[in-house]
């Protein structure tokens, strides 16, 4: 374990690395800690969930935070805490919130959706589950961004109920064969792989017939359509799978063990969701909010500062609990509850943002007059109910909290030992 010593010598390694590869941000901008106060009207007053940008602005953004990030990793600053032959340091967390702490000083590009799960979900379930092949393959190139990967999960008939998906997986000698349709995947016209979870033996219960596989998005019978959003932007998109054949060497993990491979990535996915990610922020936070009553003279009023209050206190909370899951990862142990409380409790603040800058802002909300820092709230209003169901929905997580921690009845499931093909869904 490093001491304080080393962690106040990499902190002063990693300043300088910072000042010589990055351009600082405005010092009025610079918050020094959480709790720190932000000045008007400076930078950008974006807080969109889901941005709205045209495919070549998106490719631009995109661009620029892999540059980014291959410059970091080949210096040794990304993936901290990962092993070294994982392509990390073995560093604890202090030395990963050392480092974003003095990160956070400069201009750093913004990463959106796709380069967290590529990094945060899709290369820690192939350390997970993949072969020393695979690992050697994937995790490299994953981690330094040289290639993206999404998820080809949910399906039009089957998203919380991730279990009874349709997408089929049929060997054929060495090879396998997919066909299906996977929905609201993100990222994936930039992505370059999809860890998909496909229905290899339907003559079993749904959820033992399932395997996990790499599907490259240059192989031929790839399709994949954008979804327009009510943000205006198309971060979400359609995969179609047309006799999409792969190699054995593609199936990640045993064959019929896709559940277990989804379950993992999914713990990592509601980690992150939750913030425990270490990703950029999504949305706008409490110092936002603050920020914009302190322009408008409401800090001091007392309904107002009640709510601000609450907002706090909330936020505070999930911060601590996303950093005990945290703790848990560190400790080798895989993503337990904790990762279905930290997720609820984010999108119930993303919520609270939204109730209390409406409460805040007023018409100022809905009227676009140019002024900075206000009418922008409007995309965080519209796109915060999407994470209520991103990375599995509200519902699922209070039923995981429900069964796993307070020990109550399982919900009655009456397909659970019966045969896929048997099932509503199967015999469609």
């Amino acid at each position: 374990m490093a001491d304080l010593a080393d962690l106040e010598e990499f902190r002063r390694e990693a300043r300088a690395w910072l000042a010589a590869n990055a351009e600082a941000r405005d010092e009025r901008a610079a918050v020094a800690d959480d709790d720190g106060e932000l000045a008007w009207g400076v930078g950008s007053d974006d807080v969109a969930v889901f941005h709205n940008l045209t495919v070549d602005e998106e490719q631009r953004r995109l661009e620029a935070v892999r540059a980014w990030q291959a410059r970091k990793f080949d210096a040794g600053y990304a993936m901290l805490n990962w092993p070294a032959e994982l392509g990390g340091r073995g560093l604890p967390s202090s030395f990963v919130r050392a480092y974003n702490s003095e990160e956070a000083r400069y201009r750093i590009p913004s990463a959106g959706e796709l380069p967290p799960t590529s990094m945060g979900l899709i290369a820690p379930t192939i350390a997970a589950y993949g072969t020393p092949e695979q690992r050697g393959r994937f995790i490299h190139p994953l981690l330094r961004m040289d290639e993206l990967g999404c998820q080809l999960f949910s399906e039009p008939s089957a998203g919380s109920d991730l279990a009874s998906l349709a997408t089929r997986a049929e060997r054929d000698g060495d090879e396998w064969v997919l066909n299906g349709q996977k929905v609201w995947t993100s990222g994936a016209r930039f992505a370059h792989w999809g860890l998909a979870i496909t229905r290899s033996d339907p003559d079993v219960p749904k959820h033992k017939g399932l395997t996990a596989f790499l599907v490259p998005f240059g192989a031929p019978g790839v399709e994949v359509r954008p979804i327009r959003q009510m943000t205006g932007g198309s971060s979400f998109n359609e995969v179609f799978l047309t006799d999409v054949r792969l190699p054995d060497g593609l199936r990640l993990g045993p064959v019929g063990e896709g559940w277990r491979v989804a379950l993992t990535c999914l713990g990592f996915e509601r980690d992150h969701s939750g913030g425990g990610g270490g990703g950029s922020q999504v949305g706008g936070g409490f110092r936002r909010v603050l920020a914009t009553a302190r322009h408008l003279g409401l800090d001091g009023d007392p309904v107002v500062r009640q709510a601000l209050a609450e907002l706090y206190t909330h936020m505070k909370v999930a911060q601590y609990t996303n950093r005990r899951a945290a703790a848990r990862l560190k400790a080798g142990q895989t993503p337990g509850p904790e990762g279905s409380l930290g997720k609820l409790m984010w999108t119930a603040n993303m919520a609270r943002v939204s109730d209390v800058v409406a409460q805040v802002l007023g018409p100022r909300l809905v009227a676009d007059t140019g002024e900075w820092g206000t009418f922008a709230w409007g995309e965080h209003v519209l796109g915060a109910p999407g994470y209520r169901i991103a990375g599995g929905s509200d519902e699922i997580q209070r039923n995981i909290i429900g069964e796993r921690v307070l020990g109550l009845p399982a919900e009655p499931r009456i397909d659970k030992d019966v045969p896929y093909r048997d099932t509503v869904k199967g015999v469609r």
